[in-house]
């Protein structure tokens, strides 16, 4: 979620506090992961450009007599959603993983394409690590944070952990069977 907006104090919670009051270009990055950078537009108002997962909550805590605004803007544009409608919906079987299925960056996504090349199944993979954009996009799309993300026959599946315990069930084994028929 990208945030901009003229404010005094931001304050992030639950893991992280911080409070900007309007120096000029100063700069905070968190051990979190946040990044903030504030500029003084005038000597009562400041602007601030954060980003923050959308996991985050926070709020305002303007000084007396100052006021505070802001506003958020979702990754998941109208335009990007119909995007993913069409991709998700493309290919019986779609993996938005880190990296390829030749090249898998991560060993979560190195456990998914294993298991499904071991059904045998024509799968699609798109590589979240070249679009922030969509990487950010698509945790809005489908409600799940972290990546891989499956899905199968344009509906979200689940994440590693959901598809290991569906291997080992019997379950996707089933599903993909009753996909690749349809």
């Amino acid at each position: 979620m990208r945030c901009v907006g003229a404010l005094e104090s931001v304050r992030v919670a639950p893991s992280a506090s911080f409070s900007v009051y309007g120096a000029s270009g100063k700069e905070v990055k968190s051990t979190t992961g946040l990044h903030f950078h504030s500029s003084t537009a005038s000597p009562l108002r400041s602007s601030l450009a954060f980003t923050l997962p959308n996991s985050f909550f926070f709020r305002t805590n303007p000084l007396p007599q100052r006021t505070a605004s802001f506003y958020c803007h979702s990754a998941l544009t109208p335009e990007l959603k119909t995007t993913l409608d069409k991709v998700v919906t493309s290919q019986k079987v779609v993996l938005f993983m880190k990296g390829t299925k030749d090249f898998p960056q991560c060993g979560f996504s190195n456990t998914i394409v294993q298991i499904l090349k071991s059904f045998n199944v024509p799968f699609e993979t798109i590589n979240i690590l070249e679009n922030e954009l969509l990487r950010q996009g698509l945790k809005e799309y489908s409600s799940w944070p972290t990546f891989p993300q499956l899905y199968i026959e344009g509906e979200f599946f689940g994440g590693c952990d959901i598809t290991v315990e569906a291997y080992k069930s019997g379950e996707l084994q089933e599903l993909l069977e009753k996909a690749m028929c349809s």
